[in-house]
């Protein structure tokens, strides 16, 4: 018996491995279409391939443009399904069918494709074989979505022609500098207003200043309770999101343009109020909030505000765009959070690390071996579902495109993404360090070494 299940689980590990090794061999690559007869402007969609059976070029103009076959009414799976002439120099589309990948690609290289796309409806997997099989391909197969294959055909029509190419990985992504310097800029910039803040209010201390426009919110100090709260309102609310996202998605999606359109008029207004002109007033009345008269362009300052969150709500699913108001709105929330937020100790800093620590682990770490689909309930949450009807991802994030054209960029990651939290835990312990360093007269010096300590933490 001891033997038997010995054999079995050898077995098992092997087929893990294999399962392993042919999807570390399959690499992204990218199939550039053209049409034939001179349409729109040639576009490149995602492919997933494997080298070992052929090697694509790494650039583009190495490639060779061949014509397409629209075979998708076939799977290939049997010499029947060829057409008779073959694919004399063509790239022949085949549909998945049940019959395996060797078995296509063997036939479409007999009849005398240079390449074979096999559309899929479902998740691209990676087209395997054994070592034999791969000595015996000389062309490249990929899966192509049927998604794309659609667009494809709707936007070149059914003339086409396409190469096949893989280019490397840029070394440097300029979408994760840019993202970079927001948010080390948002951790500086909130740290040092939250400090200065304070400098304000000990000056006026003594001076009476009861100008509406001279009048800034109280900071509302953390205290062990409100982390406690804060911890478990953050716990229930991931697991809710877990189990009811399609519904409580536009939930957060509405709390984030209230939140942010406060937060961007928070950054402004002090902006507003050094302009020299425009100073009238609203007139006298009796509303419960103009009646003290109001400055006029602080009533246009709230309205750009809220009609900036507004057309982000709208169109925050425009890829090409909606990105840059969504993290401005996010930069002007955290920057507003900052300087509202103040931990007032440092023993409440070390105990709101602490906690947060733990609460990342559990929901990074943990939660995997709790779930059912053994994914992890806080990554889950943050991508958003793979089964979600609505499609539609929290805007608690910074997201820059990627800048550089790369397969990962197309097919896997079009977005880097840096969550509200990398920035506003880091901040808060940056604006202490600012107070405590104004309270203490040291020039800064805690501020700057801890604005330079939570860069790690950044990236």
């Amino acid at each position: 018996m001891a033997a038997a299940a010995a054999a079995v689980a050898l077995e098992r590990l092997a087929a893990a491995f294999l399962l392993l090794a042919a999807q570390v061999a399959c690499e992204y690559g990218m199939v550039h279409v053209v049409s034939e007869t001179g349409g729109p402007k040639g576009k490149d969609y995602c492919i997933l391939y494997n080298p070992q059976w052929a090697h694509l070029p790494l650039d583009l103009s190495k490639a060779s443009l061949l014509q397409v076959r629209d075979w998708t009414t076939s799977v290939l799976c049997s010499p029947a399904d060829l057409p008779a002439k073959g694919f004399s120099n063509q790239i022949p589309l085949v549909a998945r069918g049940n019959c395996t990948f060797y078995e296509k690609v063997r036939l479409a290289q007999g009849s005398g494709a240079r390449g074979l796309l096999i559309i899929s409806k479902e998740t691209l997997v990676p087209p395997g074989g054994n070592k034999t099989q791969y000595d015996e391909i000389g062309i490249p197969v990929a899966l192509l979505s049927y998604k794309d294959m659609l667009d494809i055909f709707e936007t070149f029509g059914r003339a086409v022609r396409v190469a096949l190419y893989a280019p490397k990985e840029p070394m440097l992504d300029y979408n994760m500098v840019i993202i970079f310097i927001m948010a080390v800029g948002t951790v500086a910039l909130g740290g040092y207003w939250a400090g200065s803040r304070d400098v304000r209010k000990r000056y006026m201390k003594h001076k009476r200043d009861d100008g509406p426009e001279k009048h800034e919110d109280e900071a509302v100090d953390v205290t062990p309770v409100m982390i406690c709260v804060f911890v478990v309102m953050c716990c229930s609310m991931l697991v809710l999101l877990y189990h009811f996202y399609d519904q409580l998605v536009y939930v957060i999606i509405g709390i984030f343009c209230l939140a942010s359109s406060t937060g961007l008029y928070s950054c402004l207004s002090p902006l507003l109020q050094r302009l020299p002109f425009c100073r009238c007033r609203v007139p006298d009345n009796s509303l419960p909030y103009f009646h003290k008269r109001p400055q006029v362009r602080t009533l246009l300052l709230a309205l750009l505000c809220v009609a900036v969150s507004v057309v982000w709500g709208v169109f925050r699913n425009e890829d090409q765009w909606a990105w840059i108001l969504q993290d401005a709105l996010g930069i002007a929330f955290c920057l507003y959070t900052l300087k509202t937020i103040r931990l007032p100790t440092f023993k409440a800093c070390t105990l709101l690390l602490l906690v947060l620590f733990v609460y990342d682990v559990f929901f990074v770490f943990i939660t995997p071996f709790l779930t059912k689909s053994g994914s992890s309930i806080m990554v889950e949450v943050a991508t958003g579902p793979s089964d979600s009807a609505t499609h539609e991802k929290l805007p608690m994030v910074l997201k820059v495109p990627r800048l550089n054209a790369s397969p990962l960029a197309l097919c896997d990651r079009p977005f880097s993404l840096l969550g509200f939290g990398d920035i506003l835990v880091p901040g808060l312990l940056v604006a202490y360090c600012h107070r405590f360093d104004i309270q203490v007269q040291s020039s800064r010096v805690y501020f700057v070494a801890c604005t330079i300590v939570p860069v790690t933490e950044i990236l």
